[in-house]
C-alpha cells in the first residue's frame, strides 16, 4: 500500500503513488522493546499464532537472560518469594505461581490477550524468573512497543510504496538495527505529571503510549528497566 510522507525528489519533480494498493498479504512485526536503554528485539512474520508467538518469545528472552549477570543467592528460602509478590499486590487478578519460584530477574509488559495467558507459557516464564505484567484492557497505551512500532513505522515506510509483505519486514528489520545502533532510552511520563510541573521542554512526548524521552527524536519533536512486548503491526 503507497504510505503518505515526505520523501526525496529532485525540484519540480514530486513524488507520484498510485491510489491503489495490491491485496499481496500482510506482514506482522513482533516486537519486543526495552525502554530503559531503548533497545528492541523485532522479527518480521506472515503469521502470528501462539506457537510462532510463543517460540519467538522463549528465544528472544533466553537471549536477554543469558547477557544479565547471574542472580545473587537469596539471604532465606523466602526471599524470592517476597520479591514476586511485592509485584502482585493491588493487581484485581493474579495467576497461581509454580510451588518453587527462583530469583525474579526480568518484568516482561504485554497485553491482556488469551494467548499471553496459557498455562505451559505462564509456567515456562516463572521458572525462568520472569514476571508477566498485564496490561489492564483499554491500556495499551501502557505499553511502550506501541511507541516504537508507530517510530519505525514512520521510518521505515513514510513516502515509500512496497511492494511485498517481505519487503515491509525487511525494512522494518534494517530500521530496528539502525535505531538500536543508537537507541533512545523511554521513560514513564504523563500529561498529568507535565501540568503538575508546569514546565515546558523537559520532556517530549511518544505517540502511542504513555513514554516520554529526554531529547526529541526528530527536529519537529522540539516544538510542543523493564520489557514491553510482544506487538504485531499489519500493513
Amino acid at each position: 500500500m503507497p504510505q503518505p510522507g515526505g520523501s526525496w525528489r529532485p525540484q519540480g519533480h514530486p513524488a507520484t503513488r498510485p491510489h491503489e494498493y495490491v491485496r499481496g498479504g500482510t506482514c506482522k512485526v513482533l516486537t519486543l522493546f526495552h525502554p530503559a536503554t531503548g533497545q528492541v528485539h523485532l522479527q518480521p512474520v506472515s503469521s502470528c499464532t501462539n506457537p510462532i508467538l510463543h517460540r519467538w518469545l522463549k528465544e528472544r528472552l533466553g537471549v536477554i537472560l543469558a547477557t544479565l549477570p547471574a542472580p545473587a543467592a537469596p539471604p532465606d528460602a523466602a526471599a524470592p518469594r517476597a520479591a514476586w509478590e511485592a509485584w502482585q499486590d493491588g493487581l484485581a487478578e493474579r495467576f497461581t505461581w509454580p510451588a518453587e519460584l527462583p530469583p525474579l530477574r526480568m518484568l516482561l509488559v504485554w497485553d491482556n490477550l488469551a494467548g499471553h495467558k496459557t498455562a505451559e507459557m505462564v509456567v515456562w516464564l516463572c521458572r525462568h524468573g520472569i514476571m508477566p505484567l498485564y496490561t489492564p484492557l483499554g491500556g495499551s497505551w501502557l505499553n511502550m512497543a506501541e511507541s516504537i512500532q508507530r517510530i519505525l513505522k514512520r521510518r521505515a515506510l513514510d513516502g515509500q510504496q512496497p511492494r511485498s509483505p517481505a519487503e515491509i519486514g525487511a525494512w522494518f528489520q534494517q530500521t530496528a538495527e539502525a535505531w538500536n545502533r543508537q537507541p533512545t532510552p523511554f521513560l514513564w511520563n504523563g500529561k498529568r505529571r507535565q501540568r503538575r510541573r508546569k514546565q515546558r521542554g523537559d520532556a517530549h512526548a511518544l505517540g502511542g503510549s504513555g513514554a516520554h524521552t529526554r531529547k526529541p527524536l526528530s527536529p519537529r519533536g522540539r516544538s510542543s528497566q523493564e520489557w514491553h512486548g510482544p506487538r504485531q503491526v499489519t500493513h
